[in-house]
């Protein structure tokens, strides 16, 4: 019986964050939606406390906004807060790119494709959750390799408040972004071509900062 073990707190605190996470960002809770911990705690299997704690996470991230003794809500969609969060979000992905590149590998380089082909057949069939995911992975490759954990942290905790939005324009008719940025910064990193890919990644963020406009 060794192998069952009581699980660590601080993994319940994580599954109750991510899970909380990922469902605001999906739109499963909508914006301006009551949530309470009572009744989350139920769904995901867990006691209150950890969905207490992922609460007081999320509402550092700016997905959730809490009055004490009153309620804890789905923060709005602000253009100007993801606008704000897409430049950050940028600014550190010109960074990871910028000390990443000469660190590559070739299994790197394949990881990056290998990304790009799921992004492009999501976008294909409209799968907007599976482009977002594809467009994580190929885009943590950088951050990975960079080492950068300040950057990694930084990113994770402002990405959702962007992916959000991505989400909602993608469900009104917009469009993923191009597999043909993702392709030019996958050649500039096989090529070993810094200058080239630190541009790539600047207008691919850019366009970010122009969709929350």
């Amino acid at each position: 019986m060794e192998a069952i073990r009581p699980v660590p707190r601080t993994l319940l605190r994580d599954r109750a964050y991510a899970a909380i996470r990922d469902a605001i960002v999906a739109g499963e809770i909508e914006p301006g939606a009551v949530v309470r911990d009572a009744d989350l705690a139920e769904r995901l299997g867990l006691s209150r406390a950890p969905v207490r704690e992922a609460f007081s996470r999320l509402v550092d991230d700016g997905l959730l906004e809490s009055k004490p003794q009153s309620y804890t809500r789905v923060t709005p969609l602000v253009t100007a807060d993801v606008r704000d969060a897409a430049a950050v979000v940028g600014a550190l992905h010109e960074l990871v790119t910028r000390v990443a590149v000469p660190r590559l590998r070739a299994a790197d380089i394949t990881a990056m494709r290998a990304a790009n082909e799921r992004f492009a057949a999501a976008v294909g069939t409209g799968d907007v959750d599976g482009a977002l995911r594809a467009d994580d992975d190929l885009h943590d490759v950088l951050v990975r390799v960079s080492g950068n954990r300040a950057a990694a942290a930084t990113v994770a905790r402002y990405t959702p408040l962007i992916r959000r939005l991505e989400r909602r324009r993608f469900g009104e008719g917009g469009s993923c972004r191009s597999t043909g940025l993702h392709e030019r910064l996958i050649e500039a990193c096989a090529a070993g071509d810094t200058a080239v890919a630190v541009l790539v990644t600047a207008e691919i963020w850019r366009g970010l900062e122009e969709l929350a406009d």
